[in-house]
């Protein structure tokens, strides 16, 4: 959510940076939320008159009273001060619902360094890794996993429909082992806090990190209970601070979770679905920061370096991506996606996004810190980042570490979580 303030006192500014981001009926709903605001204050301002009326004029009946005079015409006029107190409280109150109706529908605001533009205007700010040089047509990972016994895909679809696979034996081994690897390193050599967060989160919940009520449809709901499916870890880890405030010395704090995610959106028209591009249930290690405002630049450095070291010890050729503003995300203020290549499909595959959401995050869910003893609290700044989501890691492991014969030898960076025998992935006998 944004500071009302940038709407009362830079409303041209702040409609130049949301512009940005191409939402043509963003302008309208500034002026809106102005006049709503205005109305507000006009409201509260003529309710405080009025009650500082009522306080002397009480002082006076009371006076009346005490000298045997008679106080009724003050007081009738007492009680029609009171009805119009009422009337403009309900003012206050509509204009209050209306105002927060609308500021949850306007997406945070780009930094400056973020690229104008859509998705054709993303910047590649990074490339790491070379491009292997096969002897033969390497082949889509769906085929690689289906000849190795490792992946079904039928009868995930029997069970739940497309977009929910299932891996068998060896590829269960395999995602089980690069969860633990990630979690190990996050916490071991980087100093994460690991969590285990609910799978299930309420409506408020949603709202503090921004899916609701935006993504409403994409989401999946337990409609009697009114709790939802999380579409990440970051939900649940975000809001496990929702509410506090927090004291400097508590700053940085880093948390890592890995869950299952749920999304509708993953079977989008016009996306290819094939094997483990897009489905609707993954699962995927989150790394989440809750820094002080003028550490967030760095720490997103520091974050996204995170990612990108699995990336490097894993040999898989990748780049790192500078988002343009109309390809963010409804919260984020600056995104890194990191993509690998996939030789099998021959796509640049998204296996992570590490983002600043500035104070927009912690404005919805109201996570506060004071930066001294004693000192007003302010709004801290949140970050995440995926390190990594493991469909796509897993297709890009298979298809760069193919063989010939359709086996597959996976990197000695797994050999403490797979065995050095279980490194190579052999068709079935």
């Amino acid at each position: 959510m944004l500071d009302i303030r940038r709407f009362r006192y830079e409303p041209d500014a702040l409609k130049e940076a949301l512009a940005r981001r191409g939402g043509e009926d963003l302008p309208a709903l500034v002026d809106r939320i102005r006049a709503l605001d205005e109305e507000r204050r006009d409201a509260i301002g003529e309710v405080n008159e009025l009650k500082a009326e009522r306080n002397t004029a009480s002082k006076r009946i009371g006076e009346l009273k005490r000298d045997g005079e008679d106080a009724s015409e003050l007081i009738a006029s007492m009680r029609s001060v009171g009805d119009r107190i009422d009337e403009l409280d309900e003012v206050v109150r509509e204009r209050e619902e209306a105002m927060d109706e609308l500021l949850l529908q306007i997406p945070n605001t780009p930094l400056p360094e973020v690229p104008a533009g859509g998705e054709e205007d993303n910047e590649v700010l990074k490339e790491w890794g070379e491009a292997r040089d096969f002897s033969f047509p390497p082949r889509p990972h769906w085929e690689l996993g289906e000849e190795l016994g490792i992946l079904d895909l039928p009868r995930g679809a029997k069970i739940s429909g497309s977009g929910f696979p299932v891996l068998r034996d060896a590829g269960a081994r395999l995602q089980r082992a690069l969860i633990h690897w990630f979690l190990d390193l996050h916490t071991i050599e980087h100093g994460y806090q690991e969590l285990r967060v609910p799978y299930l989160v309420t409506r408020e919940t949603l709202t503090g990190t921004g899916q609701l009520p935006k993504f409403a449809d994409d989401s999946y709901q337990s409609e009697r209970d009114d709790l939802w499916l999380i579409p990440t870890a970051e939900v649940p880890v975000t809001n496990l601070h929702r509410g506090e405030i927090l004291e400097a010395e508590e700053l940085p704090r880093g948390y890592v979770a890995c869950s299952p995610c749920f999304r509708r959106e993953a079977g989008s028209a016009g996306k290819d679905t094939r094997g483990l591009l897009r489905v609707h249930q993954f699962d995927k290690v989150e790394l989440v920061r809750f820094e002080a405002p003028e550490r967030s630049p760095e720490a997103l450095e520091e974050l996204t370096g995170h990612a990108e070291i699995l990336l490097e010890r894993l040999g898989l050729r990748y780049r790192r991506v500078l988002l343009a503003t109309g390809d963010l995300g409804f919260s984020g203020a600056k995104t890194y996606d990191l993509e690998v290549w996939a030789p099998g499909v021959e796509q640049w595959l998204e296996v992570s996004s590490c983002s600043t959401f500035t104070d927009y995050q912690a404005r919805r869910a109201d996570i506060r810190y004071r930066p001294e003893p004693g000192a007003k609290p302010e709004f801290v700044h949140t970050l995440n980042g995926s390190a990594l989501a493991l469909p796509r890691v897993v297709a890009a492991l298979l298809e760069r570490y193919q063989q010939e014969d359709g086996s597959v030898v996976l990197p000695e960076a797994l050999a403490g979580y797979m065995g050095t025998s279980g490194l190579r992935l052999g068709p079935p006998a």
